[in-house]
């Protein structure tokens, strides 16, 4: 039987809409030629150190959506595979072996905060890949791998690093300090900060009139203060993470410790999220852990476009609204390991660690390059003080000018209030 005027009028509309349907098939971003290239990481989602890990993890994402705009990687589409390691060092090892072993992926990169990628070096190290390290202290320096790479602005010697800042702006200071308390997480970032910060210590002819590693497990930070406050030091120098570091404050504002200098390697410092949580306690605090801070001298290439687009996530996700601290670093691990993929046109591990070693690259973060065992051949480790906070609103947080960074003088936007007792009223 011939076709109707309405059944010919239907199968021509049909076939029409067959050929939009295998047009925008064609031209989607999901037609790509080949199969995505996998990144594998661990990530912190959920414990102490869960609102640094979503602001790496966001901007990663960022970065993953602006590659694939622009076609990909090699050509291919880039695949994210992330598990959460619960901010627990015992976690890492098996996530990494399962990355590798199970999902099959090309690349890793991560984990982020040292107690975590010290213990993921080894699993790396005995199936030959190599990650970059989100803002760890030194991890690589009893492994010396060479196909690890750091995602810190700590520089060549990670040891004094994140101590030398603290303690030459104590060096500066009129009358000069004399005594120092430290009280540390008995943890990787503790025990490397603290051996340099004693190196520096002996060498300015500072004396030591207290030394106490806590467990990372404390939540009574109250005894720690009072036997600390029982030496009477100039300086009190902490190092840890999150939880310590508002148990810490928290504590010293109870018990109103009366000191010269009182901060050091606070990780808890790094996010607007405890920041709001502490308000008024910090000021007076001295940040010796900031590498990037909303300043004129680090509107590098690319960070303000990224930001706005964290900004924007940031709102959706809820997590912490600048992330200043995190999502530049998250952002910029991803381009190297890029940079090294393009460069070397391909996955190969070893061929990518030789083009790391022997190639600057581009960042939002600036211009990198990584000595043998995977620093940054030149530091930016900042030193600042918080002041005239007042209540619990993020927006004091937006620039600097309640975080005033005091070194070194190339980045200084302001001078430290001293002692500690004025700045903190």
């Amino acid at each position: 039987m011939p076709m109707s005027k309405i059944g010919r009028r239907a199968g021509h509309r049909g076939a029409s809409l067959i050929v939009v349907a295998l047009l925008f098939v064609a031209c989607a971003p999901s037609a790509w030629a080949a199969d995505p290239i996998k990144i594998g990481l661990s990530i912190s989602l959920t414990g102490g150190l869960a609102a640094n890990g979503k602001q790496i993890l966001a901007a990663m994402k960022i970065w993953r959506d602006d590659i694939d705009a622009k076609g990909g990687l090699l050509g291919r589409p880039v695949e994210l595979i992330y598990y959460d390691d619960q901010s627990a060092g015992t976690q890492v090892p098996s996530i990494y072996t399962k990355l590798i072993e199970v999902d099959k992926v090309d690349l890793t990169v991560g984990p982020y905060g040292t107690n975590l990628v010290v213990p993921a070096i080894p699993v790396l190290i005995e199936h030959k890949i190599g990650t970059v390290g989100i803002t760890a202290q030194g991890a690589n320096l009893q492994f010396h791998y060479p196909k690890y790479f750091s995602m810190n602005a700590i520089g060549p010697d990670p040891r004094h690093a994140l101590a030398e800042g603290f303690f030459a702006v104590a060096e500066q200071q009129r009358p000069k300090p004399e005594t120092v308390a430290i009280v540390v997480a008995d943890a990787e970032l503790g025990k490397i900060s603290t051996e340099g910060a004693r190196d520096i210590i002996k060498e300015a002819g500072l004396k030591l009139v207290y030394d106490h590693a806590y467990p990372p497990t404390t939540t009574d930070f109250a005894p720690i203060i009072r036997a600390v406050q029982a030496t009477n030091p100039d300086i009190v120098y902490n190092a840890g993470y999150p939880p310590d570091t508002i148990g810490m404050i928290r504590a010293a504002a109870e018990i109103g410790l009366n000191t010269k200098m009182f901060g050091g390697t606070m990780i808890g410092l790094l996010s607007t999220t405890f920041k709001t949580q502490l308000g008024p306690m910090l000021n007076g605090i001295i940040s010796g852990a900031d590498s990037y801070l909303p300043a004129p001298a680090f509107d590098f290439p690319g960070v303000r476009e990224m930001l706005a687009k964290y900004h924007e996530v940031a709102a959706r996700e809820g997590i912490d609204p600048y992330g200043y601290a995190f999502a530049p670093y998250g952002y910029a691990a991803m381009q190297v390991i890029a940079a090294a993929v393009e460069g070397t046109k391909s996955l190969d591990q070893d061929e990518i660690a030789r083009w790391l070693h022997s190639h600057a690259v581009s960042t939002v973060v600036g211009n990198l390059s990584f000595t043998p065992d995977g620093e940054w051949t030149k530091g930016r480790q900042l030193v600042s003080q918080f002041r005239n906070i007042t209540g619990h609103d993020a927006e004091q947080f937006k620039d600097t000018s309640k975080q005033v960074i005091v070194w070194p003088a190339e980045y200084k936007t302001g001078d430290l209030i001293y002692p500690y007792t004025n700045a903190a009223k």
